[in-house]
């Protein structure tokens, strides 16, 4: 497979996407901000993360975040005793009130995963039976030559950036992001997912095995879908920096 640097790619881009591509494209981006944002929700109602089978306010944490008024509260009420003079039950109640409005960002979370799920997997049989995995996302061996990634490096880091008119083929480095948004990140997204519901885990216990818990499991969710985020960050700007309305007419019209 012949390699291809930043400033090839500008040159030879053929411009647009395939029409299940952009169909894709925009339902996993969907999929994506309704996760993040009812993720969120999620997240607030107990800013927590632990490593683990279990956790819980009474357990210390691997870190905390300052995402609610839940956060490192310190408000519990003195212990209580049902019995004079035997030790004090293990569960405390808080002095304030919290924040645990997530009913429905649970419900929504659960629903757009399974679209995020349904979209990725049309996504990855339609790009290994057209064999556009193969061409534009899976960079071939001559490509990851520590002489081209650090020209790719260089060529991106370099303002103004050349304009591109969207659509494959691509540079290395965007084939090596790709490659680990779809093959590594998004799965690794979904079946730590997976490990946090009990039913689950009742019918494949391996999964707890596999992470070291549930606990562990959403902590590694959470890393990794902060990553997806990160990516999505650094997509964006690439997009407004290499020219924003050619992309965007190569991933709305195809042109």
């Amino acid at each position: 497979m012949t390699a291809v640097t930043l400033d090839e790619v500008q040159q030879r881009s053929v411009g647009g996407h395939t029409r299940w591509v952009r169909l894709s494209h925009w339902f996993l981006a969907a999929s994506v901000l309704t996760l993040a944002v009812s993720g969120f929700v999620i997240l607030m109602a107990h800013p927590r993360l632990y490593w683990g089978p279990v956790g819980n306010d009474l357990t210390p944490a691997l870190f905390e975040l300052p995402i609610s008024r839940n956060y490192k509260h310190g408000g519990w009420a003195a212990p209580v005793t049902f019995v004079a003079g035997s030790n004090p039950i293990v569960s405390q109640a808080r002095t304030y009130d919290i924040f645990n409005e997530n009913g429905w960002a649970r419900s929504l979370h659960f629903l757009a995963a399974w679209f995020l799920v349904v979209t990725a997997l049309i996504y990855l049989a339609a790009g290994l039976l057209g064999g556009h995995l193969r061409r534009h996302l899976i960079p071939g061996i001559r490509e990851l030559s520590p002489r081209l990634l650090w020209h790719d490096v260089i060529a991106h880091t370099h303002l103004p950036m050349p304009r591109a008119r969207g659509g494959p083929p691509y540079g290395t480095l965007q084939k090596i992001t790709y490659f680990g948004v779809v093959f590594l990140v998004l799965p690794l997204i979904v079946v730590t997912g997976l490990t946090m519901s009990p039913a689950v885990t009742a019918a494949y216990p391996v999964l707890l095995d596999l992470f070291g818990g549930s606990q562990s499991a959403r902590t590694i969710h959470f890393l990794a879908f902060a990553a997806l985020v990160l990516f999505l960050i650094v997509h964006v700007a690439m997009v407004v920096l290499t020219g924003f309305k050619s992309h965007m007419r190569a991933m709305t019209l195809g042109e």
